[in-house]
């Protein structure tokens, strides 16, 4: 009984220490990183005043059929469920101090026209719905489908009205804050569709 007690505590020790030495040799192997050490060497390469305030985003859902022709071989096709955004904007940068004036309790703000500031593809919303007959042309197709996609979300939001939402917006937004700062009532205008009377 008690030789067989003895060898339970002999494997038991055994065993104990098999992993006592396991866990210390790893510490010890020299293929081990003992530190990772990451040097950087940043440098600004260009610093830029933003003045372009968003005012309209458009949010787009696509479903892209994009194919390539050959001659000899089966076309590539792919079909792509693509999401992106157009944002509309007034660059205040342009706005000059003759484009504000007064009259009587009046301040007329003449801001420059509403532009397409921006339009991309939401890739982490996108996704590939099927491919056939890619194989080696796969990139080039989904970059091809891609890049139409995105051109299709800038004549879209042109389409449906983003310049004039930015407009009708920045009297929505611009006219409280510029009244509330005046003291006065605000008229906003803008540079193509309006004159301003110069400031008295």
């Amino acid at each position: 009984m008690f030789k067989g007690l003895r060898s339970i505590l002999i494997i038991f020790f055994i065993v104990i220490g098999s992993i006592f030495l396991w866990e210390k040799g790893k510490s010890l192997n020299p293929f081990t990183a003992q530190e990772i050490k990451t040097t950087h060497n940043m440098v600004l390469k260009e610093m830029s005043a933003l003045g372009k305030i968003e005012l309209a985003n458009f949010t787009f859902r696509d479903v892209v059929e994009q194919e390539l022709k050959f001659n000899y071989l089966p076309n590539p096709k792919a079909v792509l469920i693509v999401q992106g955004n157009a944002v509309g904007c007034i660059d205040l940068t342009k706005v000059k101090a003759d484009d504000v004036a007064t009259k009587e309790d009046t301040l007329i703000v003449r801001l420059p026209d509403p532009e397409l500031c921006h339009y991309s593809i939401d890739h982490k919303n996108s996704r590939i719905y099927d491919t056939q007959y890619a194989f080696m042309n796969e990139q080039a197709l989904l970059n091809e489908a891609y890049s139409r996609a995105q051109e299709k979300i800038k004549q879209s939001a042109l389409e449906m009205g983003i310049l004039e939402q930015t407009r009708k917006n920045a009297d929505l937004v611009l006219r409280p804050i510029l009244e509330n700062i005046s003291g006065k009532k605000v008229v906003l205008q803008f540079q193509l569709r309006a004159t301003l009377d110069a400031p008295k």
